[in-house]
């Protein structure tokens, strides 16, 4: 388990760095009105944090949207990281994941109901929003530093394998910003809590209490069944022992998944990519050269959610090999009977202020 004391050298480095001026600098002009912000007239949640790496956003995200979904008219802005286009774009059943980016594109395929576009200015996105589809509730995905928006509610995650007061300001560390950002914060999640004991979550709500009054949760990441990604099949096979899975990955952190698939009894072959990677022709045939490799009938490839929507996108992988491509989808749990206060939290905001509207 992470420490509690932060290094005296680290908090000299946020002093001295010049990256952590200029980000302090612009949160003042924020706080004191000296620059414009826009105020949405729908509720407008907000999913981010203050360190770079993954800390479950897009999980959390599509937790919030199968909250609401049955419900209210919702939508899911982001900036479409990664993506060819530019400006404001609204999915639709043609839209390519080149289109808006591959975390946006993967909440879309999950979710076909549900509004989805991605703008780089999100006060833009949000009037658009309003205009084509005149949502009730707006899901702001990484928007925690876009403070020309003003969320009505700002969920920060933070990595429980990262915590935040242990880390400093960008590049010495992983921090977008000091942590005093944590102030901004109405509820906190602490994300990847596998075997986290409850002294230290207990700790963990005491500190947090020094920087801001939001509700402190815990939840971590449960993985689901495997399904074929190109819809082949008739079913998902078990993985059990004696199954070779070739791990095929472009996240921050494969760890975990890596050890859920040994968990299942599988030996584990595991292929990393750079996170937000786009396959090329040669990692095609890299993947199945190294999937050709593997030992015994009983073979597998397994890759990410995420990364599954670029492989889709792929005309040159073989019809054969479609057959044995499967995602492991991940999902949030809440713990220490945490689901159901949340789940209140975020309910009573979108019922009060979709009624204010």
């Amino acid at each position: 388990m992470a420490g509690k004391k932060r290094s005296f050298a680290k908090a000299i480095l946020d002093i001295i760095n010049p990256y952590a001026w200029v980000t302090g600098i612009r949160n003042i002009a924020f706080d004191a009105g000296m620059m414009d912000i826009y105020t949405p007239t729908v509720p407008t949640i907000c999913i981010g944090n203050i360190s770079v790496g993954g800390t479950g956003k897009t999980p959390h995200t599509e937790y919030l949207v199968k909250l609401l979904k049955t419900r209210y008219r919702i939508a899911v802005l982001s900036r479409g990281y990664g993506r060819s286009s530019r400006g404001y774009r609204l999915a639709s059943p043609s839209t390519t994941m080149a289109d808006i980016g591959d975390e946006p594109f993967q909440v879309k395929m999950k979710f076909p109901a549900t509004t989805v576009a991605v703008c780089e200015k999100r006060a833009e996105g949000i009037k658009r929003l309003m205009e084509d589809k005149d949502p009730q509730a707006i899901l702001l995905d990484d928007a925690y530093q876009h403070r020309y928006v003003k969320a009505g509610l700002n969920i920060l995650l933070i990595d429980i394998n990262h915590p935040v007061w242990l880390d400093c300001v960008l590049p010495f560390g992983r921090l977008r910003e000091s942590i005093a950002g944590i102030k901004r914060a109405d509820v906190i999640i602490i994300t990847k809590c596998n075997g986290v004991q409850n002294d230290y979550m207990e700790w963990c709500r005491s500190y947090l209490g020094t920087k801001c009054g939001a509700p402190v949760f815990f939840s971590r990441m449960r993985y689901g069944n495997i399904y074929n990604i190109f819809g082949n099949g008739a079913g998902a096979p078990e993985i059990g022992d004696g199954t070779g899975v070739l791990l095929v990955t472009g996240i921050a952190k494969p760890g975990p998944m890596k050890e859920e698939l040994e968990k299942r009894g599988a030996t584990v072959t595991l292929m990393r990519f750079a996170d937000h990677h786009n396959f090329s022709h040669g990692d095609i045939n890299g993947i199945v050269t190294a999937f050709s490799a593997l030992k015994g009938s009983d073979r597998l490839i397994v890759t990410t959610e995420k990364d599954a929507t670029r492989l889709l996108m792929r005309d040159d992988i073989p019809e054969e090999l479609k057959k044995r491509i499967f995602a492991l989808p991940i999902e949030v749990e809440f713990l220490d009977n945490g689901e159901r206060m949340f789940n209140q939290i975020i309910e009573n905001y979108v019922t009060e202020n979709s009624r204010n509207c």
